[in-house]
């Protein structure tokens, strides 16, 4: 009876849009949720930057190097941000980070595929980047406190990232036949994967009904999957591209535009590690992380040394 009563003011404060702290009570499906959630989102962010860092110095002019250096820079602050909320609800940072070296643990399927020319890195910023917009402009307003907080500052960056990406491939569009020809290629490539981003549909997702209960999630997987068709089929006409989709038409009725069935086949296979990179992507953050066990270890013991040295007076103070 109790655990219904705090249950009831649980919810009670979810639909009054007051926002969950770490110390609120919540029920465990709730908290087990949100870490599954919120360290995916952070592992995305961390192995993200492997498919762009593989650019960094092949990028065309020092412009296009320091622009890409500092998104990939921000990157890695975003996983930063999502590990500490994550870190709020109990669990930590080690855990989460073993749970993906060990393949427990999923990120985004659309960084198992590889980045083949300097186009993919406009097409990531567009497609991908703008994708992901979508999801976190929603997740701002996210019932878990300190989840919708680290989404503020990531959104503002990601906004930059996806700015970013269109240039590269405006630029590119209005280049020669062969620059046009890359642009096209990219995204020809990078389009189903970034439709796949938004999730299965809403017929098989077992979490969305509970996720929009608890106001964790705000609108459907298929509602954001329309939203970003809508935005890109109009957009890439100032490409002067097309998107390859030959089911793609403004539907007057709904309006919204139609679009094709995704490659489910596909999209699960991917998810369950047979991807084009999801063997190397795995592999190099294993590495990564094991090259910097030294780090880790001699920042533990200076820290313990200079606790050590302080005096205890000192410490009460502070």
């Amino acid at each position: 009876m109790q655990e219904q009563s705090f249950e009831a003011l649980f919810q009670n404060k979810i639909n009054a849009e007051i926002k969950i702290e770490p110390k609120d009570w919540m029920p465990d499906a709730y908290r087990k949720t949100l870490i599954r959630q919120i360290s995916q989102h952070a592992h995305s962010e961390i192995v993200g930057m492997l498919p762009e860092g593989n650019w960094i110095s092949r990028a065309p002019s020092l412009k296009r190097k320091a622009i890409l250096l500092a998104k990939v820079q921000d990157e890695a602050g975003h996983g930063l941000y999502l590990y500490s909320a994550c870190e709020t609800l109990g669990t930590t940072r080690e855990q989460t980070i073993n749970d993906l070296h060990s393949g427990k643990a999923k990120y985004s399927s659309i960084f198992n595929y590889p980045t083949l020319t300097w186009a993919d890195m406009g097409a990531i910023g567009w497609l991908v980047d703008g994708a992901a917009i979508l999801n976190q402009v929603m997740l701002t307003r996210t019932s878990y406190g300190p989840y919708a907080r680290a989404m503020v500052r990531i959104c503002k960056e990601e906004s930059f990232h996806q700015r970013q990406g269109f240039d590269i491939l405006l630029t590119l569009s209005k280049g020669s036949s062969e620059q046009k020809a890359m642009c096209q290629d990219a995204i020809n490539r990078w389009w189903w994967p970034s439709l796949m981003m938004f999730g299965p549909k809403d017929s098989e997702s077992t979490n969305t009904d509970q996720s929009m209960k608890w106001k964790i999630k705000r609108k459907t997987n298929d509602e954001l999957r329309q939203q970003f068709v809508d935005m890109c089929a109009e957009q890439v006409k100032i490409l002067e591209m097309t998107l390859p989709d030959e089911h793609i038409k403004w539907n007057m009725e709904t309006q919204h535009y139609n679009f094709g069935e995704i490659d489910w086949n596909e999209f699960w296979n991917v998810v369950k590690g047979n991807g084009p990179c999801n063997k190397e992507r795995l592999e190099a953050r294993r590495k990564a992380h094991e090259d910097g066990a030294w780090v880790r270890e001699a920042a533990a013991a200076y820290a313990e040394k200079k606790k050590s040295q302080t005096p205890k007076g000192a410490l009460k103070a502070a």
